[in-house]
């Protein structure tokens, strides 16, 4: 077994290598610095999970292609369950350690607050806070479910608070499956809050289990098993083999445990058709403990029970939370990266001071840059498709030519008449924002817009239309002095990398 040099160091000119958190089975978990972000953004701490195929003893070429068939799957999985109490990819790429070893890495984003596992040991939860938490935990799931994901390994380590404690979501797809897939069963989760269906050993002709198919109802098992640790702070390792019938001692006397005994009995039932089979049921079951929280009044019971039953979770929203999605990753085996010539190391290392400030090494020519064929200068290009034959590159290189003329000459006209009529500029929306990173000013809200200035990181910008995930904006303050002096200062930005005011 061998582990990734990564500490201190600068991951692809980008991200600044702070701690390692830990690893798992296959893959390394480090805190980074994302030193393109701005001071204030949400995101400048973010979460390096690398892929470490060398942490499996017993490595050949078809686990090492499995793990990294996993692995893109589970970029894959984040991307199509994007959601509010989902954690969010924010990235991705390829690269090499300080002593040369190829790996795959995701960027994640950071949450501070810990799990909910470390946190339910260390605070006692009321059973309000903990049906807050539930019900941010179903609408990340249902989300999940309804985008045809499984996450099959929901548990209490896997649940992740933001700083201010008030806002969970979900971690670790790297097991999830899709609901349509035919794939064999396989071991997985932890076995106390892991539905019998996930064990090869309950299920088949040596097995005991009569229904084996992986659905929904499987999340719903160990959902309520960690509903189970949420509100008693206990781990359910004595219903470990069969459906949950009591609660602990102390928890036995209050006014909901004969509700919630009934609810998580029904959903941890072996036979997965008896449990509930859409998150939506167990939480409209569940949200009736809410009654419970506080003093009510006999005559009111009844208008909340048939208000609160009807309602779908809903999600929480911290901020910096965003729906687009990153690039598609395409991962190699490290076997097949070795055979590509162009392939360079992707870390810069750092000197490290007891002021915690680092600085590059003497030699620039080992400083590393990124694995991509084709380096970015600016964000919005990251999309950029990959090469093409020559001969259909120079007809659509002919074709952008003209379309690029044409734009031009638009916005030359439309920049014409706003100098006739300067109320059109601001007639619409005045939000102010910041840029988060180098963002390139372009002449339509297109990719194939003709690059007209720059917006530099820290740029205060002023938003006067908006086109889908395009900004139309005015430059009222530089976050450096600008280079060129004829670019212009009010163009389209990708809205993405323009963090607005609230």
């Amino acid at each position: 077994m061998r582990d990734l040099k990564l500490k201190n160091c600068r991951l692809d000119g980008r991200y600044d290598i702070r701690e390692h958190l830990g690893r798992g089975s296959y893959a390394e978990i480090y805190i980074a610095e994302d030193s393109l972000a701005a001071p204030q953004s949400p995101h400048k701490l973010v979460v390096i999970k690398a892929l470490n195929v060398f942490l499996q003893n017993d490595l050949d070429p078809d686990l090492e292609r499995t793990l990294v068939e996993n692995f893109q799957n589970e970029a894959i999985a984040l991307d199509s369950v994007r959601h509010p109490n989902i954690i969010s990819r924010l990235g991705h790429g390829t690269s090499r350690d300080l002593n040369g070893m190829v790996f795959h890495y995701l960027v994640l984003e950071y949450l501070p607050g810990g799990d909910l596992s470390r946190y339910c040991r260390e605070n006692k939860i009321s059973i309000a806070k903990a049906l807050d938490f539930l019900e941010q935990i179903c609408a990340g799931i249902a989300h999940a479910h309804k985008n045809d994901v499984i996450h099959r390994d929901i548990k209490p380590q896997n649940i992740l608070l933001t700083g201010n404690k008030k806002i969970v979501k979900i971690a670790d797809f790297g097991v999830a499956r899709f609901s349509q897939s035919d794939s064999p069963i396989t071991r997985v989760g932890t076995n106390i809050y892991a539905p019998p269906e996930h064990s090869p050993m309950l299920s088949g002709q040596t097995g005991t289990l009569t229904f084996t198919k992986i659905t929904p109802a499987s999340d719903i098992y160990s959902l309520a098993k960690t509903a189970y640790v949420l509100i008693t702070s206990e781990s359910p390792r004595y219903f470990a083999t069969h459906p949950i019938s009591v609660l602990p001692h102390s928890y036995r006397q209050e006014p909901w445990s004969e509700s919630l005994v009934k609810i998580l009995n029904k959903a941890t039932q072996n036979d997965a058709r008896k449990r509930y089979q859409n998150v939506g049921d167990f939480w409209k079951e569940l949200s009736t403990l809410r009654l419970f929280s506080a003093p009510q009044k006999p005559k009111d019971i009844v208008t909340q029970i048939s208000t609160r039953r009807g309602t779908a979770p809903q999600p929480h929203i911290a901020k910096g939370y965003s729906p687009n999605t990153p690039v598609k990753p395409k991962f190699d085996t490290s076997r097949e990266l070795q055979l590509k010539p162009h392939l360079t190391m992707g870390l810069q290392p750092l000197l490290v001071e007891k002021t915690d400030k680092k600085l590059p090494l003497e030699n620039p020519k080992k400083q590393l840059e990124i694995l991509d064929e084709s380096v970015p200068t600016t964000v919005d290009n990251i999309d950029a498709p990959p090469p093409k034959k020559a001969k259909f590159r120079n007809i659509v290189a002919i074709l952008l030519i003209f379309i690029s003329l044409f734009i031009g000459s638009l916005y030359a006209t439309y920049s014409y008449l706003q100098g006739i009529f300067p109320s059109i500029s601001f007639a619409g929306n005045k939000q102010m924002g910041t840029a988060i990173t180098n963002i390139n000013l372009r002449s339509a809200p297109t990719k194939t817009g003709k690059k007209i200035g720059l917006v530099t990181t820290n740029s205060r910008v002023r938003v006067v239309n908006m086109d889908n995930n395009w900004y139309q904006i005015v430059i009222v303050e530089h976050g450096r002095p600008k280079r060129n002096p004829d670019d212009a200062d009010r163009g389209w930005a990708y809205g993405r990398y323009i963090e607005l005011d609230e």
